[in-house]
């Protein structure tokens, strides 16, 4: 057989390796998650199964901050919907790739679903050939992503105060982000949903319960519809 022929074992290897390097932001990640997560009053197990659970970094981090601040239920269910929206983006976007896969491998993809893995599994699916294997790929990566995040939480809360905060490891969440969006700033609405969400973060980041960020999303969101259909 050619050793170049897709195959769902070379599929799931390759979208394992092409996470790594991103790992490389996410690790740090998570262990700021988890120490965040313990001072914010949270226990270890539940922190542990924040991360198992809900597997989204960007809520996890608003929603321990919130907690820490005594915010409403209420508020931090609206926050982390309008945090996580964007998923039904990525799901959107890959759907005409994965329509012919059965309910379970759906449902499993669909749970390890995030930006970082999104990001690359779009790009494969976007290249010539053959797709009919390419859904392992997805799930390569995503399990990759997965593991290293509940192994990161774990640390984070394990070691807690003992990681000096010198480090400045919570500057690795940017960097990751910047590194996934700025590839692919390629059309003129999604840089202007760029530039707009930036300024509105900045604009509103005074508003209490992170309402700043509610804001910004809905605003970036109508600005990338208006200047879309320009």
């Amino acid at each position: 057989m050619d050793t170049l022929t897709p195959t769902p074992t070379r599929e799931f290897w390759q979208g394992a390796r092409q996470e790594l390097p991103i790992l490389l932001g996410v690790i740090p990640f998570g262990m700021i998650y988890g120490i965040l997560a313990l001072s914010a009053g949270m226990s270890p197990l539940d922190a542990q199964a924040m991360s198992s659970v809900i597997f989204a970094g960007s809520s996890q981090f608003m929603t321990a901050k919130l907690i820490s601040a005594a915010t409403p239920g209420l508020v931090i269910i609206l926050t982390g919907f309008v945090v996580n929206l964007r998923h039904a983006l990525y799901s959107a976007s890959l759907a005409p790739y994965t329509r012919h896969l059965p309910l379970k491998w759906k449902a499993a993809l669909a749970y390890l679903l995030t930006d970082e893995a999104y990001a690359v599994s779009i790009i494969n699916y976007q290249r010539p050939g053959e797709i009919t294997h390419r859904h392992w790929f997805v799930l390569g990566s995503g399990l990759a992503l997965w593991s290293s995040w509940q192994i990161s939480t774990g640390v984070g809360i394990f070691l807690g105060a003992q990681i000096p905060s010198a480090w400045g490891l919570d500057f690795a969440l940017p960097l990751t982000f910047i590194a996934l969006v700025v590839p692919g700033l390629k059309d003129r609405p999604g840089i202007v949903t760029w530039i707009v969400a930036s300024l509105a973060a900045l604009l509103f980041f005074g508003l209490p319960f992170k309402l700043g960020l509610i804001a910004a999303t809905f605003i970036a969101i109508a600005s990338g519809l208006w200047s879309e259909k320009k």
